[in-house]
Protein backbone atom coordinates (compact mmCIF):
# COMPACT_ATOMS: atom_id res chain seq x y z
CA UNK A 1 0.00 0.00 0.00
CA UNK A 2 1.19 3.53 -0.78
CA UNK A 3 2.16 5.55 2.09
CA UNK A 4 0.34 8.13 0.71
CA UNK A 5 -3.45 7.75 -1.07
CA UNK A 6 -5.53 11.09 -2.03
CA UNK A 7 -8.69 10.01 -3.30
CA UNK A 8 -10.88 12.57 -5.17
CA UNK A 9 -9.98 15.54 -3.07
CA UNK A 10 -12.12 18.29 -3.54
CA UNK A 11 -12.61 21.75 -1.79
CA UNK A 12 -14.45 24.57 -1.94
CA UNK A 13 -14.26 28.32 -0.06
CA UNK A 14 -17.79 29.98 -0.87
CA UNK A 15 -17.91 30.01 -4.52
CA UNK A 16 -13.79 29.08 -5.18
CA UNK A 17 -12.93 25.85 -5.81
CA UNK A 18 -9.24 24.95 -4.60
CA UNK A 19 -8.72 21.68 -5.31
CA UNK A 20 -11.08 20.09 -7.84
CA UNK A 21 -11.40 16.13 -8.08
CA UNK A 22 -7.39 15.41 -7.54
CA UNK A 23 -6.09 12.03 -6.80
CA UNK A 24 -2.68 10.63 -6.78
CA UNK A 25 -0.65 8.61 -4.31
CA UNK A 26 3.05 8.20 -2.65
CA UNK A 27 5.02 5.48 -2.26
CA UNK A 28 7.68 4.52 0.82
CA UNK A 29 11.10 5.53 -0.55
CA UNK A 30 9.76 8.31 -3.03
CA UNK A 31 9.60 11.83 -3.92
CA UNK A 32 6.41 13.05 -5.59
CA UNK A 33 6.14 16.65 -6.67
CA UNK A 34 3.03 18.66 -6.56
CA UNK A 35 3.84 21.13 -8.81
CA UNK A 36 1.86 24.04 -10.24
CA UNK A 37 1.69 28.27 -9.88
CA UNK A 38 0.83 30.39 -7.26
CA UNK A 39 -2.79 30.03 -6.74
CA UNK A 40 -3.23 25.91 -8.15
CA UNK A 41 -3.93 24.28 -5.09
CA UNK A 42 -1.27 22.74 -3.66
CA UNK A 43 -1.02 24.52 -0.38
CA UNK A 44 -4.51 23.98 -0.06
CA UNK A 45 -4.00 20.14 -0.57
CA UNK A 46 -1.05 19.70 1.45
CA UNK A 47 -2.86 21.36 4.34
CA UNK A 48 -5.99 18.95 4.24
CA UNK A 49 -3.38 15.90 4.36
CA UNK A 50 -1.52 17.46 7.15
CA UNK A 51 -5.09 17.54 9.52
CA UNK A 52 -5.08 21.12 9.12
CA UNK A 53 -8.40 21.80 7.12
CA UNK A 54 -10.86 19.22 6.14
CA UNK A 55 -11.88 18.69 2.49
CA UNK A 56 -15.41 19.38 0.99
CA UNK A 57 -15.38 15.93 -0.54
CA UNK A 58 -12.73 12.95 -1.23
CA UNK A 59 -10.26 11.29 1.10
CA UNK A 60 -6.80 11.23 2.08
CA UNK A 61 -4.83 8.67 3.96
CA UNK A 62 -1.34 8.91 5.58
CA UNK A 63 0.03 5.17 6.25
CA UNK A 64 -3.24 3.55 5.62
CA UNK A 65 -4.66 6.03 8.44
CA UNK A 66 -8.11 8.28 7.22
CA UNK A 67 -6.64 11.54 8.11
CA UNK A 68 -10.36 13.36 8.38
CA UNK A 69 -11.20 9.97 11.18
CA UNK A 70 -8.17 10.15 13.15
CA UNK A 71 -6.00 13.40 12.26
CA UNK A 72 -4.01 13.02 15.49
CA UNK A 73 -2.48 9.79 14.84
CA UNK A 74 -1.74 10.99 11.10
CA UNK A 75 -0.40 13.78 12.33
CA UNK A 76 2.04 11.53 15.07
CA UNK A 77 3.44 9.93 10.88
CA UNK A 78 4.36 12.73 8.92
CA UNK A 79 6.12 16.38 9.42
CA UNK A 80 4.75 19.11 7.27
CA UNK A 81 6.45 22.02 6.43
CA UNK A 82 5.15 25.55 5.37
CA UNK A 83 5.76 28.64 4.77
CA UNK A 84 3.58 29.82 7.24
CA UNK A 85 5.16 28.19 10.07
CA UNK A 86 6.43 30.40 12.91
CA UNK A 87 9.06 30.06 14.83
CA UNK A 88 9.35 31.39 18.68
CA UNK A 89 11.75 34.82 18.19
CA UNK A 90 13.05 34.22 21.74
CA UNK A 91 14.02 30.62 21.70
CA UNK A 92 17.45 29.68 20.09
CA UNK A 93 16.94 27.17 17.69
CA UNK A 94 18.25 24.52 19.64
CA UNK A 95 15.71 25.40 22.40
CA UNK A 96 12.60 25.44 19.72
CA UNK A 97 13.67 21.72 18.91
CA UNK A 98 13.85 20.95 22.21
CA UNK A 99 10.66 21.82 23.04
CA UNK A 100 9.06 20.37 19.86
CA UNK A 101 10.80 17.19 20.57
CA UNK A 102 8.92 17.46 23.75
CA UNK A 103 5.51 17.59 22.75
CA UNK A 104 6.39 14.76 20.00
CA UNK A 105 7.00 12.44 23.79
CA UNK A 106 10.69 12.55 22.82
CA UNK A 107 12.92 11.22 25.55
CA UNK A 108 15.88 13.64 26.26
CA UNK A 109 18.75 11.71 25.12
CA UNK A 110 16.72 11.22 21.57
CA UNK A 111 15.94 14.68 21.05
CA UNK A 112 19.37 15.35 21.83
CA UNK A 113 20.81 12.96 19.32
CA UNK A 114 18.33 14.11 16.78
CA UNK A 115 19.49 17.31 17.10
CA UNK A 116 23.29 17.06 16.37
CA UNK A 117 22.26 14.54 13.53
CA UNK A 118 20.04 17.53 11.99
CA UNK A 119 22.85 19.98 12.31
CA UNK A 120 25.10 18.00 10.46
CA UNK A 121 22.68 17.53 7.57
CA UNK A 122 21.46 20.48 7.04
CA UNK A 123 24.31 22.46 8.21
CA UNK A 124 22.78 24.23 10.76
CA UNK A 125 26.42 24.70 12.74
CA UNK A 126 26.61 27.89 15.28
CA UNK A 127 22.69 28.68 14.67
CA UNK A 128 21.35 26.08 16.96
CA UNK A 129 22.52 28.43 20.07
CA UNK A 130 21.16 31.60 18.30
CA UNK A 131 18.10 33.26 19.11
CA UNK A 132 15.70 32.76 16.41
CA UNK A 133 14.81 36.12 15.84
CA UNK A 134 18.65 37.18 15.20
CA UNK A 135 18.24 34.64 12.49
CA UNK A 136 18.31 35.76 8.79
CA UNK A 137 14.78 34.11 6.72
CA UNK A 138 17.34 31.43 5.10
CA UNK A 139 18.43 30.52 8.32
CA UNK A 140 15.38 30.36 10.18
CA UNK A 141 13.86 28.13 7.30
CA UNK A 142 16.25 25.77 8.08
CA UNK A 143 15.49 25.51 11.31
CA UNK A 144 11.96 25.08 10.59
CA UNK A 145 12.78 22.45 8.23
CA UNK A 146 14.91 20.62 11.24
CA UNK A 147 11.66 21.07 13.54
CA UNK A 148 9.38 19.54 10.92
CA UNK A 149 11.43 16.44 10.69
CA UNK A 150 12.68 15.84 14.20
CA UNK A 151 10.44 13.17 15.04
CA UNK A 152 11.76 11.25 11.91
CA UNK A 153 8.09 10.28 10.69
CA UNK A 154 7.85 7.92 7.71
CA UNK A 155 6.02 10.78 5.59
CA UNK A 156 7.28 13.99 4.89
CA UNK A 157 5.25 17.05 3.33
CA UNK A 158 7.31 19.88 2.10
CA UNK A 159 5.73 23.19 1.23
CA UNK A 160 8.01 25.23 -0.99
CA UNK A 161 11.14 24.33 1.50
CA UNK A 162 14.14 25.87 -0.62
CA UNK A 163 12.09 29.77 -0.43
CA UNK A 164 14.45 31.82 1.30
CA UNK A 165 17.04 29.78 0.68
CA UNK A 166 20.79 30.77 -0.92
CA UNK A 167 21.97 28.30 -3.45
CA UNK A 168 25.05 26.37 -0.89
CA UNK A 169 21.85 26.07 1.79
CA UNK A 170 19.19 24.72 -0.81
CA UNK A 171 21.70 22.11 -2.02
CA UNK A 172 21.91 20.73 1.07
CA UNK A 173 18.22 20.69 2.07
CA UNK A 174 18.34 18.99 -1.77
CA UNK A 175 20.62 16.07 -0.60
CA UNK A 176 19.28 15.87 2.68
CA UNK A 177 15.87 15.08 0.94
CA UNK A 178 17.29 12.53 -1.32
CA UNK A 179 18.99 11.05 1.66
CA UNK A 180 15.58 10.31 3.02
CA UNK A 181 14.21 8.88 0.40
CA UNK A 182 16.88 6.44 0.29
CA UNK A 183 15.89 5.31 4.34
CA UNK A 184 12.48 4.78 2.58
CA UNK A 185 10.91 8.14 3.31
CA UNK A 186 7.63 9.09 1.45
CA UNK A 187 8.41 12.41 0.45
CA UNK A 188 5.41 15.07 -1.32
CA UNK A 189 7.78 18.26 -2.04
CA UNK A 190 5.74 21.25 -3.50
CA UNK A 191 6.88 23.86 -4.98
CA UNK A 192 6.65 26.34 -8.20
CA UNK A 193 10.52 26.02 -8.86
CA UNK A 194 9.95 23.70 -11.83
CA UNK A 195 14.01 23.04 -12.77
CA UNK A 196 14.50 22.05 -8.86
CA UNK A 197 11.22 19.64 -9.47
CA UNK A 198 13.17 18.20 -12.24
CA UNK A 199 16.45 17.29 -10.72
CA UNK A 200 14.91 15.67 -6.95
CA UNK A 201 11.72 14.33 -7.85
CA UNK A 202 10.75 10.30 -9.26
CA UNK A 203 7.35 11.06 -10.17
CA UNK A 204 5.49 14.75 -10.93
CA UNK A 205 1.83 15.61 -10.47
CA UNK A 206 1.36 18.98 -12.64
CA UNK A 207 -1.77 21.00 -10.45
CA UNK A 208 -3.43 23.98 -12.26
CA UNK A 209 -6.60 25.77 -10.64
CA UNK A 210 -7.06 23.15 -8.55
CA UNK A 211 -7.41 20.17 -11.23
CA UNK A 212 -4.30 17.27 -11.94
CA UNK A 213 -3.10 18.53 -15.71
CA UNK A 214 -0.92 15.45 -15.91
CA UNK A 215 1.26 12.95 -13.71
CA UNK A 216 4.36 11.03 -14.10
CA UNK A 217 7.82 11.28 -14.51
CA UNK A 218 10.20 14.20 -15.77
CA UNK A 219 10.65 12.56 -19.19
CA UNK A 220 7.43 11.16 -19.58
CA UNK A 221 6.00 14.40 -18.80
CA UNK A 222 7.74 16.20 -21.39
CA UNK A 223 7.30 13.59 -23.85
CA UNK A 224 3.68 13.70 -23.13
CA UNK A 225 3.96 17.54 -24.18
CA UNK A 226 5.28 17.11 -27.87
CA UNK A 227 8.82 16.38 -26.52
CA UNK A 228 9.13 19.65 -24.77
CA UNK A 229 13.07 20.46 -23.58
CA UNK A 230 12.38 20.96 -20.36
CA UNK A 231 9.75 20.34 -17.23
CA UNK A 232 8.90 24.10 -17.66
CA UNK A 233 8.18 24.23 -21.10
CA UNK A 234 6.46 20.88 -20.92
CA UNK A 235 3.95 22.09 -18.13
CA UNK A 236 3.08 25.39 -20.26
CA UNK A 237 2.23 23.36 -23.23
CA UNK A 238 0.16 21.30 -21.24
CA UNK A 239 -1.74 23.74 -19.73
CA UNK A 240 -2.29 25.51 -23.31
CA UNK A 241 -4.15 22.09 -24.59
CA UNK A 242 -6.55 22.53 -21.64
CA UNK A 243 -7.58 25.62 -22.00
CA UNK A 244 -11.24 25.90 -23.25
CA UNK A 245 -11.82 29.19 -25.03
CA UNK A 246 -14.54 31.01 -24.63
CA UNK A 247 -17.81 30.41 -26.64
CA UNK A 248 -19.10 33.48 -28.13
CA UNK A 249 -21.95 34.91 -27.00
CA UNK A 250 -24.95 34.28 -28.43
CA UNK A 251 -28.80 36.14 -28.89
CA UNK A 252 -30.93 34.36 -26.50
CA UNK A 253 -33.31 32.13 -28.05
CA UNK A 254 -37.06 32.76 -28.41
CA UNK A 255 -39.25 32.01 -26.09
CA UNK A 256 -42.65 29.77 -27.34
CA UNK A 257 -46.13 31.41 -26.53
Amino acid sequence: MPAVVVVRLHKVFGRATAVDDLSFSVAAGEIYGLLGPNGAGKTTALRILAGLLAPTSGSAHVTGIDVSAAPREAQRRLGFLTGTTGLYGRLTGREVLTYFGRLHGMPPERIALRVDELSRALDLGGLLDKRCEALSSGQKQRVSVARAVLHDPPVLILDEPTVGLDVLASRFLRDYVSAERARGKAILFSTHYLAEAELLCDRIGLLYRGRLLAEGTPPSLRALARGASSLEEAFLRLVEQTEIPPVAATAPAAVLP
